[in-house]
């Protein structure tokens, strides 16, 4: 169950994560940019049977379930997603993120966080691998090679770092 919010982030009222994705319902995601000690960007290859497949994408992406807190939602997806359970982070912002893809409306209040950490990344099927990037290697990756890298993690570099589009 996923709680369906309005632009505001006020709770609606709860229905199935299928239902929210078959009906377009907004509803909450964490997001999370990881980042170790040297300020590298850490970004997770998708599987092939994953939305993005084959691209690079935000380490961490997962639903909030209905009356989950944020904190408690994203050390379950840092967990789940990379095997991390010791770091520090750093709450950035929300937006709203709409696509169709694989027959879902995906209709997420994207709520954004940077992870801290330098332990040893764990994937779980999601994705094939990982690369790290440091800001000059993102930045020139994005403008010379943009479909490397999926279309959430584009509309997050748009919409919270538009600093590595120049």
């Amino acid at each position: 169950m996923v709680d369906v919010v309005d632009a505001n982030d006020n709770v609606l009222y709860a229905v199935t994560k299928e239902e929210a994705h078959r009906k377009g319902y907004l509803h909450r995601t964490v997001i999370a940019e990881l980042k170790n000690k040297n300020n590298e960007w850490i970004l997770v290859k998708q599987a092939p049977d994953r939305q993005d497949k084959g691209l690079y994408v935000s380490p961490v992406g997962g639903h909030v379930r209905s009356g989950e807190t944020l904190e408690d939602a994203l050390k379950r997806e840092v967990l789940e997603e990379i095997g991390i359970t010791d770091f520090t982070y750093t709450y950035i912002d929300k937006a709203v993120f709409y696509r169709e893809v694989l027959g879902r409306k995906e209709n997420h209040l994207f709520i954004l966080f940077e992870v801290f950490s330098d332990n040893d990344i764990r994937l779980n099927g999601e994705s094939v691998g990982y690369k790290h990037f440091t800001t000059q290697q993102l930045k020139k990756e994005l403008r010379e090679n943009p479909e490397k890298f999926g279309k959430a993690f584009h509309f997050v570099v748009r919409t919270f770092y538009s600093n590595l589009l120049g």
